[in-house]
């Protein structure tokens, strides 16, 4: 997988049949080949294998032992006979921007962040790559930016690969090249080196010429999966490249938004106070609206065996509010069984509160309440003896939940 991007004249030693699903595919054997196989986070190469007329799609290739498994759909017609065997040159040459860009990265996350920082895992495919990596806490976005501008600074610089094959393992180390830990590595070792001063790893991957192939660099996102572990998603090449347009596109549409677009971060950020001014100005509305409810829904309530009860449909009030209300009401009406039916976002919702003193076992349940209601609005819901909610998609059923209550007051 080094130094070819195909052969021609291969000979099958071996393939082997694999039934899954009732469909059947083939891992071929070949005495010579080009393909890399899937290793150190690096996903193996796609391509052809050619037989006369017959061109069979090589969807991967992985490492069992020593051979190089090539996965068909079919086998050639005449296995006896001399094969072609060519990489998908578009996808391994992507591969290799982002395996040296990983590279590239790990050096300068340690220039950064620190020596402490160490390869955790990560994945490099034709499309993207990710690293995990040893640290303590989120980055800034200054951190990032850093990160970003040493790894395409060194590509600018198109330093050149060292590539060392097969050296002793005690040169490696004495030449100061990182390796991972819990890692098993043979007596002789491959060094990948891009400027001895900044990055010099040991690595079975494939990788660019030049730093300068690897064309852009952008860092997508960063995040935390373990305790002391982080996550960086990055993209290279012309990915780099697509993601920057995109971002851009976004940007001018957000711009065009605005009538002063020179200003934008200050622009959204006044519209974001005044959005939240604005919700706390309806806030308060829905809080006085509320409260001026409350007089007129305690006059509504009902007396049935010593228990008040009050069912109700408020089209014009938050569930915050709502739920405010009837906690209140609850107070003032206790003993108390309170029902409401609201309307979010044009979808219906019922709550149901019930005084403690009539809940326990044989008491009422609040719960069992809308378990029994739900399905008229089409949705569910649970909660508490004393307080549960329940939310649907058939808003014309809201009434009518209302009314298997009221039936039964």
């Amino acid at each position: 997988g080094y130094d070819n991007m195909y052969v021609e004249n291969a000979r099958i030693l071996r393939y082997r049949e694999i039934s899954q699903k009732g469909k059947k595919s083939y891992q071929i054997v070949l005495d010579k080949t080009p393909f890399y196989a899937e290793s150190g986070g690096q996903v193996g190469d796609r391509g052809w294998i050619v037989s006369g007329d017959e061109k069979i799609k090589v969807t991967d290739t992985k490492k069992e032992h020593v051979l190089h498994l090539h996965y068909t759909s079919r086998l050639p017609s005449d296995l006896s006979r001399g094969v072609y065997a060519g990489v998908d040159q578009t996808m391994r040459v992507n591969s290799m921007r982002h395996h040296s860009a990983t590279h590239l990265l790990h050096a300068a996350l340690r220039k950064v962040l620190g020596k402490h920082v160490e390869q955790k895992g990560s994945l490099v495919t034709d499309t993207h790559l990710r690293f995990d990596f040893s640290h303590f806490s989120k980055l800034k976005e200054e951190e990032l930016a850093e990160i970003e501008t040493i790894v395409n600074k060194k590509i600018v610089e198109n330093i050149a690969l060292e590539e060392r094959r097969n050296i002793p393992m005690e040169e490696a180390k004495a030449a100061g090249a990182m390796m991972l830990f819990g890692e098993k590595y043979g007596d002789s070792v491959r060094m990948i080196t891009f400027d001895p001063g900044f990055s010099r790893e040991l690595c079975g991957g494939t990788h660019v010429k030049r730093t300068g192939d690897i064309g852009w660099f952008v860092i997508k996102s960063e995040s935390a999966i373990a305790a002391g572990v982080r996550r960086i998603e990055a993209l290279a090449g012309m990915r780099a490249y697509h993601f920057i347009q995109e971002e851009r596109k976004k940007l001018k549409t957000i711009g065009q938004l605005f009538k002063n677009a020179s200003n934008l971060p200050q622009q959204v950020q006044l519209l974001r106070d005044k959005n939240k001014a604005l919700e706390k100005s309806i806030e308060q509305l829905q809080f006085e609206q509320a409260n001026a409810l409350k007089g007129q829904l305690i006059e509504k309530a009902k007396s049935k065996n010593g228990i008040n009860w009050l069912v109700e449909r408020l089209d014009n009030l938050d569930a915050k509010s709502a739920k405010a209300l009837l906690f209140q009401l609850e107070q003032k009406l206790s003993p108390a069984i309170i029902i409401f039916g609201l309307t979010t976002n044009n979808k219906p919702q019922i709550m149901v509160r019930i005084s403690e003193s009539i809940t326990g076992e044989g008491g009422w349940n609040a719960g069992n309440i809308v378990r029994e209601l739900s399905p008229i609005i089409k949705g569910g819901g649970g909660g508490q003896p004393f307080f549960a909610t329940a939310g649907g998609s058939d808003l014309s059923g809201l009434d009518k939940a209302l009314d298997v209550v009221r039936d039964k007051m």
